[in-house]
């Protein structure tokens, strides 16, 4: 909504932000001053603002919140687990229990190192694959995002002229000697990443991806020949599943794809909307944690206050039993399916040239001829993204700028409603 909506006490509330946190924002996600609001609650699939304007919410917390705000049977579990103490930095059942499902679930996973965010979790699975390869370099994908660590920050939003494989550097602060150790390729280029394992394979010790690449879907087979190819040179294949963990299948993109990695970092929807995320994989890899399994040269010490605490492990819990009901994604995947394919269809109509890519669960707008299949593919204008951004904020519909998540939490009347915005959308942008 417009800030024509904004009550005295939200606008207090803004005020108060700007001045106590850098942006007046908790992080990158920030609204034009004219759209930005304050979260009052979230229920099910909507979130209302301090104002009282209500939104169905496609941010979803930016993806764990796959069953929507306030479930009551991740907030009952949480809450449970609440009452018996918060952490205890010691094992607790909840922690053990929610361990043994990701293994279940996950084809890679033979053991689980619990941590407390995304960004730790690929921290920790590189550094496990370099320990376990005694080999220093990895190679991501330019554009690739597996949090906010220094490695992570190589390439991840590059001016795009910087020749493959050097990376370049996304963020101040960065100390040179972490350049020296990140090959970078394009994504969906198995030809180019060919090239860079022949070359660099005696050095490298990982491949690092993000199965889909933000909004960009990986082609058919380059999944299964990165598997291929990392098998062949001797490097271990290492997925970020953070984002798709759960999220595309209850065994994730490993399972979506049928392509098993060496090693997964998850999280979001793992922990059920609370602070949790984990590395998972191979049992010989991950003994790399246990000091009385392995010699010293490929130990990694690992640990974290909040490790597999047992409110969120609780919360994860429940969310993994909701998503475990018999036809609880076929009826998601559908929902999320009408919606993309619907705006597709609308844009085509209008004879807007626009790419709505991604996978059906999460995707957005690119307004071009052209196919996304790479970071360079996206670096077009952003003009008319923001106008169609604004149109659906105007009108109750909350996406981030870069992503739309579609929730198990979204019903068909969600879905109808978001269609008929969208078709205003639409119409702002075939008018600007």
């Amino acid at each position: 909504m417009s800030n024509s909506n904004r009550t005295p006490e939200e606008q207090a509330l803004m005020t108060k932000a700007a001045a106590v946190l850098p942006g007046g924002s908790l992080g990158n996600l920030r609204l034009d001053e004219e759209h930005a609001f304050v979260v009052r609650e979230g229920r099910g699939s909507r979130v209302i603002d301090v104002s009282g304007n209500e939104y169905i919410d496609y941010l979803l917390g930016s993806g764990p919140m796959v069953l929507g705000h306030a479930h009551p049977k991740v907030i009952a579990a949480a809450t449970e687990a609440m009452m018996k103490g918060t952490t205890f930095f010691t094992q607790n059942a909840y922690a053990i229990e929610l361990a043994e499902r990701i293994v279940e679930a996950m084809p890679c996973a033979e053991q689980v190192r619990f941590v407390s965010s995304g960004s730790e979790a690929t921290y920790n699975a590189l550094k496990v694959a370099r320990a376990f390869r005694k080999r220093e370099k990895i190679l991501k994908f330019e554009g690739g995002y597996h949090g906010s660590h220094d490695y992570s920050l190589m390439s991840l939003a590059p001016s795009g002229n910087t020749p493959f494989p050097q990376p370049e550097p996304s963020s101040a602060g960065i100390p040179r000697a972490i350049q020296d150790t990140v090959l970078v390729a394009p994504f969906n280029d198995l030809n180019a990443v060919e090239d860079l394992l022949d070359r660099y394979h005696d050095e490298l010790a990982a491949v690092i991806v993000e199965p889909v690449q933000r909004t960009i879907a990986p082609q058919p087979g380059f999944l299964p020949g990165l598997r291929e190819l990392t098998n062949r040179y001797g490097v271990l294949l290492v997925y970020d599943e953070v984002v798709t963990g759960f999220r595309l299948a209850y065994g994730g993109a490993q399972e979506y794809y049928n392509a098993v990695p060496d090693i997964a970092a998850i999280g979001k929807i793992v922990g059920g909307g609370f602070p949790l995320a984990a590395i998972v994989g191979r049992r010989e890899i991950m003994e790399s944690y246990d000091q009385g399994s392995v010699t010293p040269d490929v130990y990694v010490p690992q640990s974290g206050t909040l490790n597999g605490n047992p409110v969120a492990a609780a919360a994860g819990l429940a969310t993994l039993e909701v998503l475990r009901e018999p036809g609880t994604y076929e009826a998601y995947h559908a929902r999320a399916a009408t919606l993309r394919n619907t705006l597709q269809r609308l844009f085509d109509e209008a004879e807007i040239p626009a790419q709505v890519s991604g996978i059906d669960m999460m995707f957005d707008v690119f307004f071009t001829e052209h196919p996304i299949v790479d970071y360079r593919s996206t670096l077009v204008d952003k003009t008319l993204n923001r106008i169609f951004d604004n149109t659906l904020l105007d009108n109750g519909i909350l996406k981030s700028p870069g992503k739309l998540y579609v929730g198990a939490c979204h019903s068909d009347e969600d879905i109808e409603r978001t269609i008929e915005v969208f078709r205003l959308g639409v119409a702002a942008v075939r008018d600007a």
